[in-house]
């Protein structure tokens, strides 16, 4: 085995949620490394919708002045705002110190050293890392997944269609978010700024959508059809996108009863972001709570290093204790409503249909509750 690399936290994946919690650390004193299997950063689903609760974990991450230039505030009582992946992931990066993140760094396996009960990382490239702390933020394909032992998420019958659309001498939409439904399709529309709008579409999944996924105008041939009928400046808007932003993907999910047994730790390893909890698209909360998840996972690890140093195994465990358990309720919650919308969308059920609306009217009267959330200071 080649001489093994040392280091105290490595946080696996360079997403949203990795470089969140890296930033966080850094905040807080505290080194990490980033290990990401690209060669540049990873920008998938064109943009991202950020709710109040997302916002509040970005002034934490002492970010968001710089990100709320770049986006349009969206009409509502509590913050909201469309960004650009590529924006927020820049804004991220370009905090961190030179060289936390390692790009074209893929782990193919992770062992507990048996002597030492720390992680072991093993590369794509042959080389290793010991880890006093590993935290998977490596999204739905996670290794990190698979060494806790946790279940694979489930694959949902709804797929969706983002893209961005240009329009040169400016929209003239009102600055809000419109979602329009008809039967088992969601469009909706968000605007970034005067020229720039963000849509996406979540339709159940057809035989045809693997063999078009790769292909952009294909793509958008498929969802012209599947909006027959919608209003024209949606149909126009679908026709002018910018074919290059189109994306076809399917959905995962784990069910909210799936969140409540796992420990989501072994050892020193644990999980944050979708890893952890990936959800479906129907609220716009993946970024906000993989965002939560960095503020909360790096105010406990500070916690456990001010009471026992990072070189106590057993601080750093009681720390992911009780980060999960500070999480574990919150994601319940959030993933409970996630998971009725999406239901509506699949079912052909009207008696489920029924069901999901009372849950909706009964525990989800307040529409944006979900968003006055806070993760608290970091």
């Amino acid at each position: 085995m080649d001489v093994a690399e040392v280091q105290d936290i490595v946080i696996v994946g360079g997403g949203i949620c990795g470089l969140a919690t890296a930033l966080a650390l850094h905040r807080k004193g505290i080194r990490s490394i980033v290990l990401e299997r690209s060669e540049t950063l990873r920008v998938t689903g064109a943009a991202i919708g950020i709710q109040s609760n997302g916002w509040r974990a970005l002034d934490q991450l002492g970010v968001a002045s710089k990100l709320r230039q770049t986006a349009i505030p969206i009409q509502r009582n509590l913050e909201a705002r469309c960004l650009k992946r590529s924006t927020l992931l820049e804004t991220l990066a370009n905090d961190l110190p030179v060289g936390t993140i390692r790009f074209g760094s893929h782990i193919v396996s992770v062992q507990t050293d048996p002597i030492t009960s720390q992680p072991i990382l093993h590369l794509h490239d042959g080389s290793v890392v010991r880890a006093k702390v590993v935290i998977g933020c490596d999204g739905v394909n996670s290794v990190i997944v698979n060494y806790l032992g946790l279940k694979l998420p489930k694959q949902s019958p709804i797929t969706n269609v983002r893209a961005f659309t240009n329009y040169p001498d400016g929209h003239g939409l009102e600055p809000e978010f419109v979602t329009i439904r008809k039967g088992n399709l969601l469009l909706g529309r968000i605007p970034i700024d005067d020229k720039l709008v963000y849509w996406f579409i979540a339709r159940r999944e057809t035989p045809q959508d693997l063999t078009i996924s790769k292909d952009a105008q294909k793509i958008r041939c498929s969802t012209l059809e599947s909006v027959k009928g919608f209003p024209r400046e949606m149909v126009e808007m679908i026709e002018k996108c910018d074919v290059d932003s189109l994306t076809l993907n399917g959905t995962r999910y784990r069910a909210p009863w799936e969140l409540l047994n796992p420990t989501f730790r072994k050892g020193t390893v644990t999980v944050a972001g979708d890893a952890m909890h990936v959800m479906g698209p129907f609220l716009g909360q993946g970024g906000s709570i993989a965002l939560e998840d960095a503020v909360v996972l790096a105010r406990c690890l500070a916690q456990g290093q001010r009471t026992s140093g990072i070189n106590s195994t057993t601080s750093i465990e009681s720390a992911i204790d009780e980060y999960v358990r500070q999480r574990r309720t919150r994601l319940v919650q959030i993933s409970t409503k996630t998971y009725t919308l999406g239901s509506l969308l699949e079912t052909s059920s009207m008696f489920v249909k029924l069901v999901c609306i009372v849950v909706m009217i009964v525990f989800y009267r307040d529409r944006l509750g979900h968003t006055r959330y806070d993760c608290g200071r970091l």
